[in-house]
């Protein structure tokens, strides 16, 4: 009895250390103020679903064309005028598993918590953008963008010519999104979300020292 009141306790308190250093890391900016020295161009986004966070970035430009990349016959729809490539990181097992949170089950929360499962890029594809309290628009310079491409691109698996790795599957969202093998693990302290902020983080756009929840990304956008 005393040792189940001991591990009570203790997930009490690492719960709320977690939670509280979720709550305050998240509100720190952690990018530096600088001088602007190449002008605001480039259109993208932050985007979450409610849980997940995801950048979203102009399907084509002559920095970048994500098509090369990302194919829209990966798509069931292979609907060609797009103009987004929405792009997320997050715990295989939870993408391709979870559509909804009725369907998590204890096994996948396991594995993506303890950092033992592979991981996947999810890309969804959009015609246009909608603003609102989960869709922020940001105006980025070209080095930003740069940052953002050369992150998203070394988070992707390969095979052995160099290209991306798609998922085969039909555990697809909608019309308009695929999964890709990505590299890296994610757990309790590296979320979908951390990799988000990361990747804000590096192109010194506004973001959190450290966050897992998409409130921690998107407080930065409001």
């Amino acid at each position: 009895m005393l040792t189940i009141l001991y591990i009570l306790l203790g997930l009490i308190v690492f719960a709320g250390l977690y939670f509280g250093a979720d709550a305050i890391l998240s509100r720190i900016p952690s990018t530096k103020s600088q001088s602007i020295s190449l002008p605001l161009e480039i259109e993208a986004y932050v985007l979450s679903n409610g849980v997940h966070t995801d950048i979203v970035l102009p399907i084509k430009n002559d920095l970048q064309d994500w098509t090369s990349v990302f194919p829209i016959e990966n798509t069931k729809g292979k609907n060609p005028n797009q103009r987004y490539v929405s792009i997320g990181w997050g715990d295989k097992g939870f993408y391709l598993n979870t559509p909804e949170w009725k369907d998590l089950t204890l096994k996948t929360a396991l594995i993506a918590g303890i950092g033992i499962g592979e991981t996947a890029l999810h890309i969804t594809y959009y015609n246009q953008m909608v603003e609102n309290d989960l869709c922020h628009k940001v105006t980025i310079d070209r080095s930003q963008y740069k940052a953002l491409r050369d992150y998203i691109l070394a988070a992707l698996d390969t095979d052995s010519d160099g290209k991306p790795i798609p998922i085969q599957t039909n555990a697809q969202y909608g019309q308009d999104d695929a999964f890709y093998e990505a590299k890296g693990a994610y757990n309790l302290f590296f979320s979908c979300n951390t990799w988000t902020n990361k990747a804000l983080k590096q192109a010194n756009m506004p973001s959190g020292i450290w966050t897992v929840f998409d409130k921690g990304v998107l407080r930065h956008y409001r």
